[in-house]
């Protein structure tokens, strides 16, 4: 069901990422409040993402009838990555790195609506109970690990 701890949890990241996107769009130039808040949100979205795809994605892409769902959801998450390594590539104080930023929010904010009205509702309708249980450990353990590793990643690293 849609209420279950899995989606909770995920649910609770993306108000957590909504907040953090508002308050770096605040920011100005390179300040050291920008730079700050940039990183703390780019750990943050790398650390989601990949404690995203071991937990929830794994699962649906098992499933015949969720495998496009998550594919689609593995490619946004791609596409938010290639965003945060070019804005990590750009200065700061340029407006260059505004457009850019927004142009990720918009994308960032677009995949997780997409994901709470459509995506988590059709997961909870194809999962057992004790599939979106077993889920939901998989994530908890997983996300406090991906925020370490995040820290020493760039994102993009795949880029060409």
């Amino acid at each position: 069901m849609a209420d279950a701890r899995i989606f909770r949890d995920l649910k609770a990241d993306h108000d957590r990422h909504r907040a953090m996107l508002e308050k770096l769009g605040e920011t100005s130039g390179a300040s050291e409040e920008r730079r700050t808040q940039f990183e703390a949100l780019r750990t943050e979205l790398q650390a989601h993402a990949a404690a995203e795809e071991e937990s929830l994605y794994a699962t649906m892409l098992a499933e015949p009838d969720l495998r496009d769902e998550a594919r689609h959801s593995v490619s946004e998450h791609k596409e938010i990555d290639d965003y945060l390594g070019e804005l990590v590539d750009i200065d700061m104080s340029s407006s260059a790195w505004l457009t850019k930023f927004k142009e990720m929010r918009h994308r960032y904010l677009h995949h997780i609506d997409e994901e709470e009205e459509e995506m988590f509702p059709s997961a909870a309708k194809n999962l057992s109970a004790e599939a979106e249980k077993r889920i939901a450990k998989v994530f908890e353990q997983r996300k406090p690990a991906e925020l370490e590793a995040a820290a020493e990643q760039t994102p993009g690293d795949d880029r060409e």
